[in-house]
């Protein structure tokens, strides 16, 4: 069976869907491998690479009509969609609610398609939960952005012209972006503190070093680990009780998602309004529809505060500006998941199996995701209908 990785069309993306490395484990299945020509320079890896390995490299996206399963980062565009061949499976990261007309056009092709934007956060498959891989590099790069661009030193410096404070670094979201970010504001010397919805986040958050900041607030979680869409009243409690520990912070980074859902709106206009002149907030959550009021993914908003400026950076494309190492650790993500379906050579994906079943935004040309059918308008599936 032919596993084809096109080049990414997305501008600014610089990530490649496997890596050389990761090619030679799936020819060892007893997968063939083709790489569009060019696909992995971006990020550091080479045609010659993917050739020295057992993989063949192929110019344009000929081989898409061929293909039995094509691996992308982000979800194939329309014209790439219409090429595939019914019953070829489709790996990237696919929004059942942000990239809805994409899924339907999946399903119009009658092919199946597993999204690592769902796929269960279970034990088992932690090897190929990619959001984690991925929030790693995002959640570091944000720290490096803020210390850039903060007008103060991170950590504290006692010097013969006088003792230089730590900065204070606020993180909201405690997942693996979260953490990450807290452990290198840490290693970077600032005073860090942190919020997570979910109470049980408490003891990673202290394990980083951070100081887990405690509301007094009814905790938010939902299934598999992941955080839930909160109440309006619910958020708006937040909100109040976030502000003064906002107000004191130097940099403020947010990192919340729901998955499929838009970011919830952690930080409002009016809990900005009350930041010192110079402080900064990264808003790692911006692609996403933002967790700040007024953020927007790719630009920066400067913000007028009593006595001077705020300003906020709205994030894009963290993880593909650390191309070499997300893209090594998504082919990982990659190849866990094949290996999961393949055997002898062939890849059946099992929809009795809860991986396979949670991941499958598209099935066999059915739409399978509750989000998504819920986007598009269609009636809820009956439980087993279908399988």
């Amino acid at each position: 069976m032919l596993v084809f990785i096109p080049a990414e069309t997305r501008a600014g993306e610089c990530r490649v869907g496997l890596t050389p490395e990761g090619a030679q484990k799936l020819i060892k299945l007893g997968l063939t491998v083709s790489i569009q020509e060019g696909a992995g320079q971006a990020s550091g890896y080479h045609d010659d690479e993917y050739k020295a390995v057992g993989a063949s490299t192929v110019a344009g996206s000929s081989a898409l009509g061929s293909a039995d399963v094509v691996a992308s980062v982000r979800p194939l565009e329309n014209d790439a969609i219409s090429q595939l061949k019914s019953g070829a499976i489709t790996i990237s990261f696919l929004s059942p609610t942000n990239d809805a007309q994409t899924v339907k056009a999946l399903a119009d092709k009658k092919v199946t398609s597993l999204s690592f934007d769902v796929l269960p956060r279970i034990s088992r498959a932690q090897s190929m939960d990619a959001l984690t891989s991925q929030a790693l590099c995002a959640g570091y790069r944000t720290v490096l952005i803020a210390a850039e661009r903060a007008p103060k030193f991170f950590p504290m410096l006692m010097t013969a012209a006088g003792t230089i404070p730590p900065a204070k670094v606020l993180v909201l979201g405690a997942g693996v972006a979260g953490l990450q970010a807290m452990a290198t504001a840490k290693r970077l010397g600032a005073i860090v503190s942190a919020y997570d919805v979910r109470a049980s986040s408490a003891d990673e958050v202290k394990s980083m070093g951070a100081t887990f900041l405690d509301l007094g607030l009814d905790e938010v979680e939902g299934a598999g680990g992941y955080a839930r869409e909160m109440t309006p009243e619910r958020a708006k409690a937040q909100q109040d009780a976030l502000k003064k520990f906002i107000s004191e912070s130097d940099v403020v980074i947010t990192t919340a998602a729901v998955p499929g859902r838009k970011a919830p709106t952690l930080i409002t206009s009016d809990m900005m309004s009350s930041m010192k002149p110079g402080a900064i907030i990264v808003d790692l959550a911006a692609e996403s529809g933002g967790n700040v009021d007024g953020s927007v993914a790719g630009q920066d908003v400067v913000l007028n505060v009593p006595g001077g400026s705020i300003t906020l950076i709205g994030c894009k494309d963290l993880a593909s500006q650390l191309a070499v190492h997300a893209s090594k650790l998504y082919a990982q993500n990659v190849v866990s998941l094949l290996t999961l379906m393949t055997a002898e050579g062939v890849v059946t994906p099992d929809y009795s199996d809860e991986v396979v079943q949670g991941s499958a935004v598209v099935f066999n040309g059915e739409i399978k995701n509750a989000m998504a059918r819920e986007t598009l308008n269609l009636p809820a599936l009956v439980i087993g209908e279908g399988e």
